[in-house]
């Protein structure tokens, strides 16, 4: 029986520190987006709306499933009707995509699951899906001279129903044992899934909706503004090469995570960078600014402290000095002086 990555002990190695500094961006970008997410909401509505289009495009375009750039907006973007087998595939990433969307915190990362979402793939393309395959596969290369190589062999057809089923398990026996930081135990979910390769066709789609999945159900929404797929379609070749050095000695767990923890580390840190550069100068207003939001959005009375959980990074001196401005204005007043001091917001005439 193969070893996955958690079995082998792979998420309990020592994390280099360049991916430690990876790990911490990542944390302090997602403390940005939640910022955004009260200060842009309308910028990120308009964001998302894009994000599923390409992820939509480009998950499925990785494996040669290619519509035109306006029909693909026609399909994702305002639900056309597929007209052909590739159209089909892509409305059903569309809908398994919207599927996690709206419902991640009650979708368990289990066998049952991910045959749910392989079945809605090609729910519409008329193709037998939510089945794990019953044939053995390999994973190809093509070299230059057009011959094709075999790379890897996944896991037997006959041994893939309980490889899968310990893969579930122990990701999440580790995510419960709080075992290693998040984005580690994602990743190794994801080589994992796509070193046992369990279905005959659409294994790298849906290892790219667990990649989402499984980063919501974490706290880590970025997917939701920024196309992960898209990143990797753009980096398709230090993808694969990831892929290739991790899964070597995969079978006996003999093999590292380390090259695809560093690619898969990337892609998610290039994409909060993405959403930073979009938003960090166009959209989030100046520090003073932002305590002005933060008070509109906070119940009728609040403190201090209040205001500084809703605007991190931003120093309390500089929070007491935004609010003497709106004092002034008339916009706010004190309800209860003293150490721990209640302000309120003031009526405004329409």
């Amino acid at each position: 029986m193969p070893l996955n990555s958690f079995q082998a002990g792979q998420i309990f190695q020592p994390v280099p520190p360049a991916l430690l500094a990876q790990l911490t961006a990542i944390y302090l970008f997602r403390g940005k987006q939640e910022l955004y997410e009260r200060q842009a909401p309308k910028v990120l509505a308009s964001l998302q709306r894009s994000a599923i289009i390409e992820s939509s495009e480009s998950s499925n375009r990785i494996e040669g499933v290619i519509a035109s750039p306006a029909r693909v907006r026609e399909i994702v973007g305002l639900g056309a009707a597929p007209a052909t087998p590739s159209e089909a595939e892509i409305a059903g990433y569309r809908d398994v995509l919207a599927t996690i969307h709206a419902s991640y915190p009650h979708m368990a990362m289990s066998p049952n699951t991910i045959l749910q979402l392989h079945r809605d793939l090609y729910r519409l393309a008329g193709v037998a899906g939510g089945e794990w395959k019953n044939v053995d596969n390999t994973i190809e290369a093509t070299l230059p001279d057009g011959t094709r190589e075999v790379i890897f062999r996944p896991v037997a057809a006959f041994l893939t129903p309980s490889a899968m089923a310990d893969l579930c398990r122990d990701f999440q026996s580790a995510r419960d044992a709080r075992a290693n930081d998040e984005m580690i135990l994602i990743a190794a979910l994801v080589l994992d899934f796509l070193c046992i390769h369990p279905f005959r066709d659409g294994n790298g789609r849906i290892a790219r909706l667990l990649t989402t999945l499984a980063m919501y159900q974490a706290g880590f929404t970025i997917p939701r503004y920024v196309s992960i797929e898209r990143i990797v379609e753009q980096t398709r070749d230090s993808y694969y090469a990831s892929l290739r050095a991790s899964s070597e000695g995969w079978h006996s767990g003999r093999h590292s995570i380390q090259p695809w923890l560093e690619y898969f580390l990337g892609i998610v840190l290039a994409a909060y960078r993405e959403l930073d550069q979009r938003l960090g100068t166009a959209s989030v207003p100046t520090k003073s600014g932002r305590v002005r939001l933060a008070i509109e959005q906070l119940p009728e009375q609040f403190t201090v402290a209040e205001v500084e959980r809703a605007c991190p990074g931003v120093s309390r001196a500089t929070i007491k000095l935004a609010m003497k401005g709106m004092r002034v204005e008339g916009l706010i007043e004190v309800a209860r002086g003293g150490r721990h001091a209640i302000w309120r917001k003031c009526a405004q005439e329409p």
